[in-house]
Protein backbone atom coordinates (compact mmCIF):
# COMPACT_ATOMS: atom_id res chain seq x y z
CA UNK A 1 0.00 0.00 0.00
CA UNK A 2 1.17 3.67 -0.23
CA UNK A 3 3.65 5.02 1.86
CA UNK A 4 2.35 8.61 3.01
CA UNK A 5 5.99 9.42 4.12
CA UNK A 6 7.10 9.06 0.78
CA UNK A 7 8.22 11.77 -0.70
CA UNK A 8 8.80 11.14 -4.69
CA UNK A 9 11.08 11.51 -6.89
CA UNK A 10 13.01 14.39 -7.48
CA UNK A 11 15.19 14.68 -10.83
CA UNK A 12 17.85 17.86 -10.83
CA UNK A 13 20.18 18.55 -13.65
CA UNK A 14 19.94 15.45 -14.86
CA UNK A 15 22.92 15.09 -17.61
CA UNK A 16 24.10 11.98 -19.33
CA UNK A 17 26.75 11.27 -22.62
CA UNK A 18 27.91 8.16 -23.72
CA UNK A 19 31.24 8.12 -24.54
CA UNK A 20 35.13 7.46 -23.41
CA UNK A 21 35.17 10.99 -22.06
CA UNK A 22 31.60 11.74 -21.10
CA UNK A 23 32.79 14.13 -18.14
CA UNK A 24 34.84 16.74 -20.51
CA UNK A 25 32.27 17.74 -22.41
CA UNK A 26 29.34 18.20 -19.73
CA UNK A 27 30.33 21.96 -19.20
CA UNK A 28 30.36 22.32 -23.37
CA UNK A 29 27.00 20.77 -23.50
CA UNK A 30 25.80 23.43 -20.82
CA UNK A 31 26.98 26.13 -22.61
CA UNK A 32 25.35 25.23 -26.07
CA UNK A 33 27.30 22.17 -27.30
CA UNK A 34 24.72 20.59 -29.96
CA UNK A 35 23.71 16.79 -29.64
CA UNK A 36 25.27 17.11 -33.24
CA UNK A 37 28.51 18.69 -33.24
CA UNK A 38 28.78 16.30 -30.00
CA UNK A 39 28.61 13.49 -31.92
CA UNK A 40 30.43 14.74 -35.47
CA UNK A 41 33.04 16.43 -33.64
CA UNK A 42 34.11 14.49 -30.70
CA UNK A 43 31.85 11.44 -31.30
CA UNK A 44 29.85 11.49 -28.17
CA UNK A 45 26.11 10.93 -27.76
CA UNK A 46 23.94 13.11 -25.69
CA UNK A 47 21.35 11.02 -23.91
CA UNK A 48 19.95 13.33 -21.61
CA UNK A 49 20.42 17.10 -21.35
CA UNK A 50 19.44 19.06 -18.08
CA UNK A 51 16.35 17.30 -16.88
CA UNK A 52 14.50 18.45 -14.29
CA UNK A 53 11.45 16.84 -13.07
CA UNK A 54 9.15 16.73 -9.99
CA UNK A 55 7.40 12.72 -9.74
CA UNK A 56 5.34 13.79 -6.29
CA UNK A 57 4.27 10.74 -4.58
CA UNK A 58 1.51 8.29 -5.41
CA UNK A 59 0.86 9.71 -9.12
CA UNK A 60 1.91 7.95 -12.21
CA UNK A 61 4.19 10.46 -13.72
CA UNK A 62 4.37 8.56 -17.88
CA UNK A 63 7.67 9.59 -20.00
CA UNK A 64 7.12 9.92 -23.24
CA UNK A 65 8.52 10.37 -26.96
CA UNK A 66 9.60 8.71 -29.77
CA UNK A 67 12.25 6.32 -30.18
CA UNK A 68 16.18 7.66 -29.37
CA UNK A 69 14.14 10.77 -27.57
CA UNK A 70 15.69 9.61 -24.15
CA UNK A 71 13.15 7.92 -22.20
CA UNK A 72 13.92 4.53 -21.45
CA UNK A 73 17.90 6.04 -20.91
CA UNK A 74 15.89 8.15 -18.22
CA UNK A 75 13.95 5.29 -16.34
CA UNK A 76 17.24 3.35 -16.52
CA UNK A 77 18.61 6.14 -13.89
CA UNK A 78 15.78 6.38 -11.16
CA UNK A 79 17.23 2.83 -10.16
CA UNK A 80 20.73 3.41 -11.39
CA UNK A 81 21.14 1.38 -14.13
CA UNK A 82 22.69 3.78 -15.97
CA UNK A 83 25.08 5.86 -14.53
CA UNK A 84 24.63 9.92 -14.49
CA UNK A 85 27.58 12.36 -15.98
CA UNK A 86 26.18 15.21 -13.88
CA UNK A 87 22.67 15.63 -11.87
CA UNK A 88 20.77 14.59 -8.86
CA UNK A 89 18.04 11.55 -8.55
CA UNK A 90 16.83 12.05 -5.00
CA UNK A 91 14.40 9.02 -4.18
CA UNK A 92 12.23 9.84 -1.31
CA UNK A 93 14.98 12.68 -0.30
CA UNK A 94 18.42 10.25 -0.90
CA UNK A 95 20.45 10.68 -4.10
CA UNK A 96 20.51 7.71 -5.54
CA UNK A 97 23.75 8.68 -7.48
CA UNK A 98 25.41 8.85 -4.03
CA UNK A 99 24.47 5.60 -2.93
CA UNK A 100 27.71 2.94 -2.52
CA UNK A 101 27.35 -0.31 -4.01
CA UNK A 102 25.71 -1.96 -0.92
CA UNK A 103 23.31 0.81 -0.41
CA UNK A 104 22.07 0.64 -3.89
CA UNK A 105 21.53 -3.33 -3.78
CA UNK A 106 19.23 -2.64 -0.97
CA UNK A 107 17.56 0.42 -2.39
CA UNK A 108 16.89 -1.86 -5.80
CA UNK A 109 15.43 -4.53 -3.37
CA UNK A 110 13.53 -2.60 -1.18
CA UNK A 111 12.29 0.89 -3.24
CA UNK A 112 11.89 0.33 -6.47
CA UNK A 113 10.31 -2.33 -8.73
CA UNK A 114 10.22 -2.73 -12.84
CA UNK A 115 8.33 -4.51 -15.14
CA UNK A 116 9.91 -4.70 -18.76
CA UNK A 117 8.61 -4.20 -22.18
CA UNK A 118 9.67 -7.97 -23.10
CA UNK A 119 8.19 -9.35 -20.26
CA UNK A 120 11.48 -10.78 -18.25
CA UNK A 121 9.81 -13.93 -17.27
CA UNK A 122 11.97 -16.92 -15.88
CA UNK A 123 11.12 -19.67 -18.25
CA UNK A 124 11.88 -22.84 -15.46
CA UNK A 125 9.65 -20.83 -13.01
CA UNK A 126 5.48 -21.16 -12.72
CA UNK A 127 3.78 -17.88 -12.43
CA UNK A 128 3.42 -18.72 -8.98
CA UNK A 129 7.34 -18.94 -8.42
CA UNK A 130 7.88 -15.96 -10.78
CA UNK A 131 5.51 -13.99 -9.19
CA UNK A 132 7.00 -14.30 -5.65
CA UNK A 133 10.79 -13.82 -7.32
CA UNK A 134 11.59 -10.83 -5.73
CA UNK A 135 10.28 -11.96 -1.83
CA UNK A 136 12.68 -14.95 -2.60
CA UNK A 137 15.85 -12.58 -2.97
CA UNK A 138 14.72 -10.67 -0.13
CA UNK A 139 14.81 -13.76 2.45
CA UNK A 140 10.92 -13.26 3.21
CA UNK A 141 9.85 -16.94 4.15
CA UNK A 142 8.39 -19.18 1.49
CA UNK A 143 4.78 -19.60 3.33
CA UNK A 144 4.23 -15.64 3.58
CA UNK A 145 5.49 -15.45 -0.20
CA UNK A 146 3.02 -17.12 -1.20
CA UNK A 147 -0.03 -15.85 0.46
CA UNK A 148 1.73 -12.32 -0.72
CA UNK A 149 2.11 -13.79 -4.63
CA UNK A 150 -1.34 -15.36 -4.43
CA UNK A 151 -2.96 -12.18 -3.64
CA UNK A 152 -1.47 -10.40 -6.50
CA UNK A 153 -1.74 -13.42 -9.25
CA UNK A 154 -5.78 -12.68 -8.28
CA UNK A 155 -5.67 -9.01 -8.19
CA UNK A 156 -4.37 -9.27 -11.88
CA UNK A 157 -6.50 -11.70 -13.31
CA UNK A 158 -4.98 -15.24 -13.48
CA UNK A 159 -6.02 -16.78 -10.55
CA UNK A 160 -5.88 -20.76 -11.32
CA UNK A 161 -2.87 -19.94 -13.46
CA UNK A 162 0.03 -19.93 -11.03
CA UNK A 163 0.64 -23.61 -11.75
CA UNK A 164 1.43 -22.57 -15.69
CA UNK A 165 4.79 -21.65 -17.00
CA UNK A 166 5.20 -18.50 -19.22
CA UNK A 167 5.00 -20.70 -22.44
CA UNK A 168 1.44 -21.84 -21.69
CA UNK A 169 0.69 -18.38 -21.54
CA UNK A 170 -0.57 -15.26 -23.80
CA UNK A 171 1.89 -12.06 -24.21
CA UNK A 172 -0.98 -10.20 -21.78
CA UNK A 173 -1.13 -12.62 -19.40
CA UNK A 174 2.39 -12.67 -19.13
CA UNK A 175 2.88 -9.02 -18.33
CA UNK A 176 0.11 -9.81 -15.86
CA UNK A 177 2.48 -12.10 -14.39
CA UNK A 178 4.88 -9.34 -14.60
CA UNK A 179 2.86 -6.77 -12.96
CA UNK A 180 2.25 -8.89 -10.05
CA UNK A 181 6.05 -9.87 -9.54
CA UNK A 182 6.12 -6.02 -9.13
CA UNK A 183 3.04 -5.04 -7.52
CA UNK A 184 4.52 -8.35 -4.75
CA UNK A 185 7.49 -6.65 -4.00
CA UNK A 186 5.51 -3.71 -2.56
CA UNK A 187 8.16 -1.05 -3.46
CA UNK A 188 7.06 2.70 -3.48
CA UNK A 189 8.33 3.03 -6.87
CA UNK A 190 7.24 1.13 -9.74
CA UNK A 191 8.71 1.68 -13.04
CA UNK A 192 7.45 0.21 -16.20
CA UNK A 193 9.41 1.07 -19.40
CA UNK A 194 7.41 0.55 -22.36
CA UNK A 195 5.55 -2.17 -20.38
CA UNK A 196 2.75 -2.27 -22.83
CA UNK A 197 3.95 -1.48 -26.23
CA UNK A 198 4.50 -5.49 -26.72
CA UNK A 199 0.72 -6.12 -26.33
CA UNK A 200 -2.24 -5.93 -29.56
CA UNK A 201 -4.60 -3.07 -29.00
CA UNK A 202 -7.50 -4.87 -27.51
CA UNK A 203 -5.11 -6.57 -24.28
CA UNK A 204 -3.10 -2.84 -24.31
CA UNK A 205 -6.16 -0.88 -22.67
CA UNK A 206 -7.44 -4.06 -20.71
CA UNK A 207 -4.24 -3.66 -19.27
CA UNK A 208 -4.14 0.12 -18.75
CA UNK A 209 -7.60 -0.69 -16.72
CA UNK A 210 -5.66 -3.41 -14.87
CA UNK A 211 -3.19 -0.74 -13.66
CA UNK A 212 -5.60 2.27 -13.22
CA UNK A 213 -7.89 0.34 -10.66
CA UNK A 214 -5.11 -0.84 -8.58
CA UNK A 215 -3.37 2.39 -8.55
CA UNK A 216 -6.24 3.37 -6.99
CA UNK A 217 -6.09 1.34 -3.68
CA UNK A 218 -1.93 1.11 -3.74
CA UNK A 219 -1.19 4.60 -5.09
CA UNK A 220 2.54 3.84 -5.71
CA UNK A 221 4.67 6.35 -7.56
CA UNK A 222 4.34 4.90 -11.30
CA UNK A 223 7.10 6.51 -13.92
CA UNK A 224 5.51 4.75 -17.06
CA UNK A 225 7.55 4.90 -20.12
CA UNK A 226 5.50 5.10 -23.60
CA UNK A 227 5.69 5.98 -27.06
CA UNK A 228 1.84 5.96 -27.74
CA UNK A 229 -0.03 9.46 -26.91
CA UNK A 230 -3.21 8.19 -26.05
CA UNK A 231 -1.72 5.81 -23.44
CA UNK A 232 0.17 8.93 -21.65
CA UNK A 233 -2.74 10.24 -21.50
CA UNK A 234 -5.23 8.02 -20.51
CA UNK A 235 -2.46 6.91 -17.36
CA UNK A 236 -0.88 9.78 -16.82
CA UNK A 237 -1.59 11.96 -13.55
CA UNK A 238 1.76 14.37 -15.04
CA UNK A 239 3.26 13.83 -18.72
CA UNK A 240 6.63 14.98 -19.82
CA UNK A 241 7.41 14.23 -23.25
CA UNK A 242 11.10 14.42 -24.35
CA UNK A 243 13.16 15.29 -27.58
CA UNK A 244 16.69 14.61 -28.40
CA UNK A 245 17.34 13.69 -23.95
CA UNK A 246 15.69 17.30 -23.25
CA UNK A 247 12.25 18.13 -21.98
CA UNK A 248 10.30 20.03 -24.30
CA UNK A 249 6.61 20.02 -21.83
CA UNK A 250 5.62 18.54 -18.84
CA UNK A 251 2.43 18.63 -17.21
CA UNK A 252 -1.39 17.33 -16.86
CA UNK A 253 -3.16 15.57 -20.10
CA UNK A 254 -4.60 18.94 -19.88
CA UNK A 255 -1.95 21.50 -20.66
CA UNK A 256 -0.62 19.02 -23.01
CA UNK A 257 -3.36 19.35 -25.14
CA UNK A 258 -4.78 22.59 -24.50
CA UNK A 259 -1.31 24.23 -24.53
CA UNK A 260 0.92 22.52 -26.48
CA UNK A 261 4.39 24.24 -25.73
CA UNK A 262 5.45 24.22 -29.75
CA UNK A 263 4.84 22.87 -32.85
CA UNK A 264 6.26 19.68 -31.89
CA UNK A 265 3.70 19.18 -29.14
CA UNK A 266 0.94 20.52 -31.39
CA UNK A 267 1.67 17.98 -34.07
CA UNK A 268 1.58 15.05 -31.56
CA UNK A 269 -1.80 16.26 -29.66
CA UNK A 270 -3.82 17.03 -33.33
CA UNK A 271 -4.98 13.51 -33.92
CA UNK A 272 -6.01 13.37 -30.47
CA UNK A 273 -9.80 12.33 -29.58
CA UNK A 274 -10.55 15.53 -27.74
CA UNK A 275 -13.88 14.74 -26.57
CA UNK A 276 -12.23 11.59 -24.28
CA UNK A 277 -9.15 13.80 -23.36
CA UNK A 278 -10.47 17.35 -21.93
CA UNK A 279 -12.30 17.79 -18.72
CA UNK A 280 -15.38 19.84 -18.93
CA UNK A 281 -13.66 21.79 -15.97
CA UNK A 282 -11.68 23.09 -18.24
CA UNK A 283 -13.91 24.53 -20.74
CA UNK A 284 -16.74 25.55 -18.18
CA UNK A 285 -17.85 28.97 -17.51
CA UNK A 286 -17.37 29.79 -13.51
CA UNK A 287 -19.61 30.51 -11.49
CA UNK A 288 -19.41 32.76 -8.42
CA UNK A 289 -19.88 31.59 -4.57
CA UNK A 290 -23.23 31.47 -3.67
CA UNK A 291 -24.99 32.03 -7.48
CA UNK A 292 -27.50 30.20 -8.14
CA UNK A 293 -28.12 27.48 -10.86
CA UNK A 294 -30.03 25.03 -11.97
CA UNK A 295 -30.03 21.98 -14.44
CA UNK A 296 -28.27 18.58 -14.97
CA UNK A 297 -25.10 18.00 -13.47
CA UNK A 298 -21.79 16.79 -14.06
CA UNK A 299 -18.62 16.00 -12.02
CA UNK A 300 -15.76 17.95 -12.33
CA UNK A 301 -12.75 15.94 -14.56
CA UNK A 302 -15.44 14.06 -16.40
CA UNK A 303 -14.62 14.03 -20.13
CA UNK A 304 -16.44 16.21 -22.71
CA UNK A 305 -17.77 12.79 -24.52
CA UNK A 306 -19.39 12.09 -21.08
CA UNK A 307 -20.85 15.56 -20.71
CA UNK A 308 -22.71 15.82 -24.05
CA UNK A 309 -24.12 12.07 -23.30
CA UNK A 310 -25.44 13.48 -20.18
CA UNK A 311 -27.17 16.56 -22.05
CA UNK A 312 -28.50 14.47 -24.83
CA UNK A 313 -29.97 11.31 -21.78
CA UNK A 314 -31.30 14.12 -19.86
CA UNK A 315 -32.62 16.74 -22.34
CA UNK A 316 -31.01 19.59 -21.20
CA UNK A 317 -29.55 22.78 -23.14
CA UNK A 318 -26.55 23.04 -20.16
CA UNK A 319 -25.48 21.29 -17.24
CA UNK A 320 -23.74 22.31 -13.66
CA UNK A 321 -20.06 21.46 -13.22
CA UNK A 322 -20.10 20.35 -9.52
CA UNK A 323 -16.99 18.99 -6.95
CA UNK A 324 -17.34 15.87 -5.56
CA UNK A 325 -19.24 17.84 -2.50
CA UNK A 326 -22.07 18.79 -5.28
CA UNK A 327 -21.05 22.63 -4.87
CA UNK A 328 -21.41 23.94 -8.43
CA UNK A 329 -18.51 25.11 -10.06
CA UNK A 330 -19.43 26.36 -13.30
CA UNK A 331 -21.81 25.48 -16.52
CA UNK A 332 -21.50 24.16 -19.91
CA UNK A 333 -23.39 24.14 -22.37
CA UNK A 334 -23.66 21.91 -26.18
CA UNK A 335 -22.04 24.74 -28.27
CA UNK A 336 -19.19 24.99 -25.64
CA UNK A 337 -18.77 20.91 -26.01
CA UNK A 338 -18.87 20.65 -29.14
CA UNK A 339 -16.89 23.38 -30.02
CA UNK A 340 -13.81 22.28 -27.54
CA UNK A 341 -13.96 18.09 -28.59
CA UNK A 342 -12.96 19.71 -32.19
CA UNK A 343 -10.93 22.03 -31.43
CA UNK A 344 -9.73 24.49 -29.31
CA UNK A 345 -6.88 26.31 -31.17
Amino acid sequence: MADNNFDGIKIRNLYKIFGPEAQVHVEAVKKGRTKTELNERFGHVLGLKDINLDMPSGNIQVIMGLSGSGKSTLIRHINRLIDPTAGEVLVNGVDVVKMNESELREFRRHQTAMVFQKFALLPHRCVLDNTLFGLDVQGVSRSHSIDVAMRWIERVGLKGFEEKYPNQLSGGMQQRVGLARALANDAPVLLMDEAYSALDPLIRTDMQTVLLDIQKEIKKTIVFITHDLDEALRLGDKIAILRDGEVIQQGTSQDIVLRPADDYIANFVREVNRGRVIHVDAVMQPVSAGQPVNGATVLAGSSIEDAIKIIAREDHKDLVVIDPAGVPLGTVDLKRLASAAVSLH
